[in-house]
């Protein structure tokens, strides 16, 4: 091995083990732009190496390549997919990088995406970043008002003025529309994702959100707002790999619960039919044991109805004669009409009820 020359930077293998262009092969393909000095030096730089060194650089190099090309592979997902919503409507391209970041196809970009949401967790909580860019801020603008001060006091031309560029910077137009699309889609995405779990158009994402937000409800009365965000983070990362990694045992068992889930489910809806079934007979039987009953009673109720009944309500209906009594009619004089008497008034005095009515007997 001490015989054997150290490899050229030309001769080591164009592709990874990976199937991934390495560092030299991106290189090598873009040479041809690149100044011969750059080169040089870099041929100059790996050769320099000490020869035990060469493989950890190749390694890293290879390693870099692997990173930049998942890096660009996550960025090139970022397209519509062809799936719709339940509604019809087209999904955002933050549906297919999110896909693509969460499970796990570019597993070098998806880790340092997800040790970086840690870190940035773990800085707001810890560091003081707000109090920090108020420093920086005083310090920049306090040096730059001292230096305009004392130029204008020691060479009368303001320094920081001095130094003022023949233009400001602008953000372009297209750079600012790009930027303010790509909020619009990932506000659509999250818009989109809540409806679609709100109206169970997955029920399986929509029972896992149910159970995400009860344990969260619990959890948020005794850790803080960054412990539930570490949870939330790790499980959303770390969720998806434990599932690719244990695909199949995890799909058998879901398979058997959800077949044991039917199974209950079925047995539940027969077991209701049954009783509903009966339930709705022994209605049924009460029912016309109660109508034959009450048929029963108002037949009894027309054959016990007296004659005098009958014929004082045949006499009282409509289009016959009222029927009275003797004592509705007054009483007929018994004698003679007195002579002499002029009206009726006077008759009825000399009669033998001396002008009193008779007693009604």
């Amino acid at each position: 091995m001490a015989d054997t020359a150290p490899p050229k930077l030309g001769d080591l293998p164009q592709q990874s083990e990976f199937k991934v262009p390495t560092l030299d092969s991106t290189t090598n393909m873009s040479s041809s732009n690149s100044s011969p000095a750059l080169q040089n030096a870099r041929d100059t730089a790996y050769n320099g190496l000490d020869v035990s060194l060469r493989p950890v650089a190749e390694n890293v190099k290879n390693q870099s390549a692997i990173t930049s090309s998942e890096f660009r592979n996550l960025a090139d997902s970022r397209t519509a997919p062809n799936q719709s919503t339940a509604t019809g409507q087209p999904l955002t391209h933050y549906h297919s990088f999110f896909y693509n970041l969460l499970s796990w196809e570019n597993p070098r970009a998806t880790t340092i995406s997800f040790l970086s949401t840690i870190l940035f967790i773990f800085a707001a909580r810890y560091l003081p970043a707000l109090r920090w860019t108020f420093k920086v801020l005083w310090m920049t603008l306090g040096v730059t008002a001292a230096m305009e001060l004392g130029g204008k006091l020691v060479l009368s031309k303001g320094l920081a003025s001095s130094l003022r560029p023949k233009r400001y910077y602008t953000i372009p137009r297209e750079a600012l529309e790009s930027s303010l699309e790509d909020v619009e889609q990932l506000i659509n995405f999250f818009v989109i994702e809540f409806q679609r779990v709100l109206f169970a158009e997955k029920p399986t994402h929509t029972v896992a959100a149910f159970v995400a937000s009860l344990i969260s409800y619990w959890l948020i009365k005794f850790t803080p707002l960054w412990g539930l965000s570490l949870i939330a983070v790790s499980l959303i990362y770390l969720g998806p790999l434990a599932y690719i990694s244990n695909q199949e045992f995890i799909d058998h068992h879901l398979e058997n619960a959800t077949n044991v889930a039917n199974a209950q489910a079925n047995q539940l809806k027969d077991l209701t039919a049954h009783h509903t079934s009966r339930a709705t007979g022994a209605v049924k039987s009460y029912a016309g044991d109660y109508t034959s009953k009450a048929q029963s009673y108002i037949g009894s109720a027309r054959g016990n109805t007296s004659p005098k009944a009958a014929n004082s309500g045949a006499a009282s209906g409509p289009g016959s004669a009222p029927a009275y009594t003797s004592s509705d009619f007054p009483h007929a004089p018994k004698q003679e009409p007195t002579m002499g008497a002029t009206s009726h008034q006077e008759q009825y005095e000399n009669s033998k009820f001396g002008g009193k009515a008779e007693p009604a007997y």
